[in-house]
């Protein structure tokens, strides 16, 4: 058998929209990676169609490239820190980073929090100053941001004296200088050959391997990814499976073996210490735990993942348009779902609720649990979703803590006035606030994770949807007290049927509706927002009473505004604490939990007399 190739493992660190997956596209092709006749998408690593569709990469992704004899495995990390547990397990199988920032933005929150990560790690960083040839590039000043990022996640002195490229992903060139135009990608793979210690692993031990990644295959069943901490494993060798505190959970044997080939899994008689590989064959193990051979009893110690945040409630969808568009509507097929999502996104924890009819989902963010929620949509799911809320917790005094939030905003000069205003009355303190040149200004809130929900379609109205607001968890810190909520009541449909536009035409002075002409409505639906602060029942099926001076022909001539079409995450940002979001695969609504209306004054009387 030919001796294995020089081997390197790194991951690619950037945040949201910096360019890293279009940068790994031209990795591919320059190393020859892609045939040159071979037709491949553009982000070829961003694979599932809710990544193509957002711009962002959500699952992390082993993949790998050869360039002059060097085997390079490339780790393709979320840029979102919402997805951060990926992150943190994904870190413990390279041994060098690449950190990506985009020449204009700079340092983000995100990126903060993958590198911190990193470093903590101790892994050797290079870093690619990314779109050198944007208009407002200004890539000394981010150099410089990224040095004092480094600095303040107590880089050591060897992580400090990082190399440096600056690059055009989209173009293809990297450079040591900061004017070059043109050029390859050869400085970055060299960079990468020389500056990333090659895996320091013993080939002679017996053979060991930390599950970092689980998914599933029709045909193998479970699929567990990670990178072979000792040893070489061969195929049908007998194999192990251990927790973190080294109890046994199941024997089995190595029944498949692959490697990352470019894009694709490629199966493979052997691995060795050093390789990022796929292995099947054992039916309970899952991420976190220890594959080694029989003969080992240490398990490795795997990095422990930052605790959720937030909370919504996963009901059975009970409205009275329930099962018309989804072909997954039962409590037992939603539970075996989640717990499925659970084992193989360990950022989550569900529970079941006492009536077996909802479940209790944990996550990091909003985004990550609109993610799991939109991915069950698209496989037929019906859902009632409650309005997200934190998860608090007890200092050693016994006081009570909420989460907080590192919020970046970058607004033109002229909203940052109405954005501090906004925050401050949501409790949020402002730690930071400078000019970023082209007329913007860059503003930074330390602010509780509560007072966030639901401001975010708020905050592109105040800015005329020019702002962007980047958010990570910083830490639990003292109770804020009461925050205020949203200031609008909502309309609310007083029966079922077909909304009418005579009605709807009506309602348009009411506020903003939600709803167009003869879309399905049924009694307790929330079908606009109201003007006013309280809610109102309104009756949006009201034809119009026809007589012999009154034609039906006239109606022709009405005009209504077009209705505010919400996505999953705006509705779920936007519902009150005693309304819930109904999901299906075809439709998004609003409603109240208690559709009957005499069922809700009796429920808003309990809760004020508690």
């Amino acid at each position: 058998m030919s001796a294995p190739l020089p081997l390197r493992n790194i991951a690619i660190i950037a945040h949201v929209d910096h360019g890293k997956t279009t940068l790994v596209d031209q990795l591919f092709r320059q190393s020859g990676t892609f045939r040159d006749n071979q037709r491949v998408e553009e982000r070829a690593m961003d694979s599932n169609d809710l990544e193509k569709e957002r711009g962002i990469t959500i699952l992390a992704k082993p993949t790998s490239i050869e360039w002059e004899g060097l085997r390079i495995n490339i780790v393709d990390t979320p840029g979102h820190a919402d997805f951060g547990a990926e992150v943190e397990r994904i870190l413990s199988m390279v041994d060098g980073v690449v950190l990506l920032v985009d020449s204009s933005e700079g340092a983000m929150p995100q990126t903060k929090f993958v590198t911190g990560k990193a470093l903590g790690l101790g892994l050797k960083p290079i870093v690619v100053v990314n779109k050198i040839d944007r208009p407002d590039g200004r890539a000394e000043e981010v150099l410089d941001e990224v040095f004092d990022l480094f600095v303040s996640l107590d880089a050591n002195d060897e992580q400090l004296d990082f190399p440096v490229l600056y690059a055009s992903g989209r173009n293809g060139y990297a450079s040591e200088d900061i004017e070059a135009r043109e050029g390859t990608l050869e400085p970055l793979f060299k960079l990468i050959r020389d500056h990333v210690p090659a895996p320091n692993l013993d080939v002679d031990a017996p053979f060991s391997f930390l599950a970092t990644l689980l998914d599933r295959d029709n045909f193998m069943g479970r699929v567990l990814t990670g990178r072979v901490q000792s040893g070489v494993v061969k195929m049908n060798d007998p194999i192990r499976a251990m927790d973190r505190q080294g109890n046994v959970i199941e024997t089995g044997r190595a029944s498949k073996l692959m490697t990352f080939r470019g894009l694709d899994r490629v199966p493979v008689e052997e691995a060795r210490a050093g390789d990022i590989i796929a292995l099947a064959g054992l039916e309970k193990a899952t991420v976190a735990h220890t594959i080694a051979d029989p003969s080992v009893s240490e398990p490795i110690q795997s990095q422990p993942i930052d605790p959720p945040t937030l909370a919504m409630r996963f009901a059975v969808n009970d409205s009275p348009l329930a099962g018309r568009e989804g072909d997954k509507v039962t409590s037992r097929l939603i539970r075996d779902r989640l717990m499925r999502e659970a084992e193989t996104n360990v950022a989550i924890r569900v529970t079941e609720s006492e009536d077996k009819d909802s479940f209790e989902v944990a996550g990091r963010g909003e985004l990550q649990l609109g993610v799991v929620i939109e991915t069950m949509r698209r496989e037929g799911f019906e859902l009632g979703i409650s309005r997200p809320r934190v998860l608090f917790k007890e200092d050693e005094n016994g006081a009570r803590t909420e989460p907080y939030e590192t919020v970046v905003i970058d607004v033109d000069d002229e909203h940052s006035g109405t954005v501090v205003e906004k925050m401050q009355r949501r409790k949020a303190e402002l730690t930071d606030m400078r000019p970023s040149g082209m007329g913007k200004t860059r503003i930074t809130f330390s602010a509780p994770s509560r007072g966030l929900i639901g401001y975010h379609g708020e905050f592109l109205s105040d800015t005329r949807g020019t702002g962007i607001m980047n958010r990570l968890f910083e830490k639990y810190g003292p109770y804020k007290g009461q925050i205020e909520g949203r200031l609008n009541g909502v309309l609310i449909s007083n029966g079922s049927g077909e909304a009418n536009a005579y009605a709807l035409n009506n309602l348009e002075d009411r506020g903003i509706l939600f709803v167009a002409p003869q879309e399905k409505l049924y009694e307790g639906m929330v079908i606009g927002e109201n003007a006013k602060p309280d809610d109102l029942e309104v009756n949006p099926m009201k034809a119009k009473q026809l007589s012999n001076v009154r034609s039906s022909g006239k109606d022709d001539a009405i005009r209504l505004t077009p209705p505010k079409v919400m996505t999953l995450e705006q509705a779920i940002a936007y519902i009150d604490d005693d309304e819930m979001v109904e999901v299906t695969p075809q439709s998004i609504r609003l409603r109240k939990v208690y559709l009957d209306p005499n069922e809700r004054k009796r429920m808003s009387r309990k809760k004020a007399d508690a």
